[in-house]
């Protein structure tokens, strides 16, 4: 008898959580047959990815992310490592290609794939990991931590990393955003893998009475966000104006006309201030203006400055600015935020923290070259400040991120950390178009508000600028490609959500948990191993998979994809 079929671990009868064993259900043995055949396989994948593009705006079916990670637990059941890694690979090109397409709107189509190919790279290890853990008990669990752990890497490296496509960013209209308030998006995100793992499960049970069980377990998980709320706000109330001025022209040449989009935001900022004289808008004790919204240096540009000058005064209240300020050699330029007062003019500032690469700043900046000539469009690289970006003013203390930092967790709880009442979103969409981005990047800053307690304002400069409330949800909005002004009451809030207080703990403790199940199947693999080993010995048999003579038909093809 064949030695793979010879030694199986235990076999757990009930069909629930078991490791691999020696029977199967009809439902999984059609899946590892449709596993087997490579068009079917990587035609499910890309659906999967497909599926998943579909739960993020503007499409916002958020209850389809669930689907991924079911998807890929059922397509790399008892699969070979390298038809695992595949469907992995080819789940992620479904998603990362039409997920990210805006970023080549203005630099062309190869540095998107280029980008997107490296996203699903990310899934390869994913999909490996499924299959190997589908052997432990309680493998569910297991696989969701996986999900967390690769999103921690991809969120981190290469360059500071990427969280765009996040799961827990599909989820601001979902019923897991809650979770947000315990553990940050990492939960967020974990809740929707599990769901999903717990769903393969159910289609992976032997019995009626072990499938309710499973159903029962995913729907508690899918529910468990509604229960947590954050808490109240317990500051006074501040009166904040976020104006959009929008831009004469769209993509990367926004600001080719000199000082155009300046006047635009002090036109709009001027028109505020008649409003408020007329009775038609209240007072603002601070207005918040886009990231990028002077286009030349107000330190240099003395029209710029006289302009900012003029609207601040204009309006009575200090102006939240923000633009690029070359470095004192000249050699590169800031991402800047500056507090400026009506009769002090600039005064506090920060500096972005983190500026993303390629879109501020060119790693190889010699290699991408031959790659496209959209690099010389940014001739100067952004260097990223030290300090955290909060402001006291006397509408309260403000916690800033601007665009891109929206998606990074620790740099928005530092604001928070640091005395933030209200977190300020500044942000320049106008180099996307009419892209999905906008409504992406959107729903970034809404789950930062449940994350944190906070009313977030974004202020775009061609859209959507919105007042957030700490629940989440959307109290004023604007239209893209307009020019607009929401002026509306903030209650600020010095409160702590269990996020805020944690930090990544929940998300590094997911992560040791994945890698400590992915140890556990390293152990059971070798066990395993050295068991095939034992017949040789006695005389029984000398099959063994290196040999290849492994049953191709075996439901426990994995070893042989790892020899």
């Amino acid at each position: 008898m064949d030695g793979t079929r010879e030694h199986q671990p235990p076999v757990n009868h009930q069909g629930s959580l078991s490791s691999h064993g020696n029977e199967t259900t009809g439902d999984e043995r059609t899946l590892i047959r449709l596993g087997r055949h490579p068009v079917s396989r990587l035609a499910m994948s890309l659906v999967l990815g497909g599926a998943l593009v579909l739960a993020f705006p503007p499409y916002d079916l958020w209850f389809l992310a669930v689907l991924a990670p079911a998807g890929l637990t059922l397509l790399t059941r008892r699969q070979p490592v390298k038809h695992a890694a595949l469907s992995g690979f080819m789940l992620g090109l479904g998603f990362f290609v039409p997920l990210l397409y805006w970023t080549g709107l203005e630099v062309g189509p190869i540095p998107w794939l280029v980008l997107a190919i490296v996203q699903a790279l990310f899934f390869v290890p994913l999909g490996i990991v499924s299959t190997l853990l589908q052997r432990l008990p309680g493998w569910p669990l297991w696989i969701a931590c996986a999900w967390i752990a690769i999103e921690a890497v991809r969120g981190r490296v290469p360059y500071g990393g990427l969280t765009w496509g996040n799961l827990a960013f599909s989820q601001a209209d979902g019923s897991f955003a809650g979770l947000a308030a315990l553990g940050g998006t990492p939960l967020v995100s974990f809740g929707v893998a599990l769901c999903g793992s717990l769903l393969a499960w159910t289609v992976l049970a032997a019995t009626a009475r072990t499938r309710l069980v499973a159903a029962g377990a995913a729907v508690v998980v899918a529910l468990a966000g509604l229960a947590v709320h954050p808490p109240e706000p317990n500051g006074p109330t501040t009166t904040v104006a976020s104006v959009q001025g929008n831009a004469p022209t769209l993509g990367m040449d926004f600001n080719s006309r000199a000082r155009a989009v300046t006047d635009n935001h002090v036109e709009a900022t001027e028109q505020l201030a008649r409003d408020v004289e007329a009775g038609a808008a209240k007072q603002p004790d601070l207005v918040i203006w886009p990231e990028n919204a002077p286009d030349r240096n107000p330190f240099r540009d003395e029209a710029t400055r006289d302009a900012i000058d003029r609207a601040a005064q204009r309006v009575d209240a200090p102006i939240l600015v923000s633009a690029i300020i070359p470095t004192a050699d000249e050699q590169n330029v800031e991402n800047t935020s500056i507090l400026w007062d009506p009769v002090d003019g600039p005064g506090q500032s920060y500096v972005k923290r983190h500026p993303m690469p390629f879109g501020e700043y060119i790693p190889f900046r010699g290699i991408a070259e031959m790659i496209t000539d959209a690099v010389q469009r940014q001739p100067r690289d952004h260097v990223g400040g030290d300090e955290v970006g909060v402001f006291d003013t006397d509408a309260g203390t403000v916690g800033v991120a601007i665009c891109f930092e929206v998606g990074f967790g620790h740099l928005v709880r530092d604001t928070v950390l640091d005395g933030g009442q209200l977190i300020a979103v500044q942000t320049n969409n106008a180099h996307f178009l009419d892209s999905p981005m906008t409504e992406q990047h959107l729903s970034q800053s809404r789950l930062r508000a449940i994350e944190h307690g906070r009313t977030v304002v974004v202020s775009a400069l061609t859209g959507v600028s919105a007042v957030i409330g700490p629940d989440g949800e959307i109290n004023q909005r604007t239209d893209i490609f307009t020019q607009d002004v929401l002026v509306g009451d903030v209650q600020l809030s010095d409160e702590m959500t269990v996020a805020t207080l944690v930090g990544e703990w929940p998300e590094w403790i997911l992560v040791a948990v994945a890698l400590g199940a992915l140890g556990a199947c390293g152990v059971w693999f070798r066990a395993g191993r050295s068991g095939r080993r034992e017949p040789a010995v006695a005389g029984e048999s000398t099959a063994s998979p290196e040999t290849g003579s492994a049953d191709t038909e075996s439901p426990e093809p994995v070893t042989a994809g790892l020899s």
